[in-house]
């Protein structure tokens, strides 16, 4: 049985193979985002807009105003990652397609993880063994390996179910 692993952040991702729990994992490929490193507003050249609050005119002042910018919570920053997901998702199907595996484990930062659930294909759903909310993208192999649960490769621990 063969298990895909991704650790994965928002700007770099590894995919390893492993054939055993206690098994080497091989580098199989990575990807990375050189924009993710950016600020905003160097992904964006755009202020916000502006508004202008007019206060009613009072004896002595002419009608103050007060002014702010009028933004979203839309960051260029989280649409990069979300992009990146996307890139990320769509190595992993064309993995699966191309040379098959059996199981995905996947292993990113919380919310760097979920972004990459939603980017997945739903036939890439039912392959995940795990989901690992730790980022380890920048750990060395033997690392990874011991967050690896042996239930990911059909291995039972201590009594069963779990």
């Amino acid at each position: 049985m063969r298990v895909r692993i991704v650790v994965a952040d928002q700007s770099e991702a590894r995919f390893y193979d492993v054939e055993r729990h206690d098994g080497e994992l091989k580098l199989a490929g990575q990807v990375s985002d050189p924009s993710a490193h950016l600020h905003d507003r160097d992904l964006k050249s755009d202020r916000p807009g502006r508004k202008f609050d007019r206060a009613p005119i009072q004896a002595g002042r002419r009608g103050a105003t007060a002014h702010h910018g009028v933004g979203s919570d839309r960051k260029p920053r989280k649409h990069e990652a979300v992009l990146f997901a996307h890139r990320v998702a769509e190595e992993v199907a064309s993995a699966r397609r191309a040379d098959g595996f059996d199981r995905l484990v996947l292993m990113a930062p919380p919310a760097f993880l979920g972004m990459l659930r939603k980017a997945l294909p739903a036939a890439l759903h039912r392959a995940i063994a795990a989901e690992i909310a730790k980022d380890l993208v920048h750990e060395p192999p033997g690392t990874v390996r011991t967050y690896l649960p042996a239930e990911a490769f059909g291995v039972a621990i201590g009594p069963w179910p779990r």
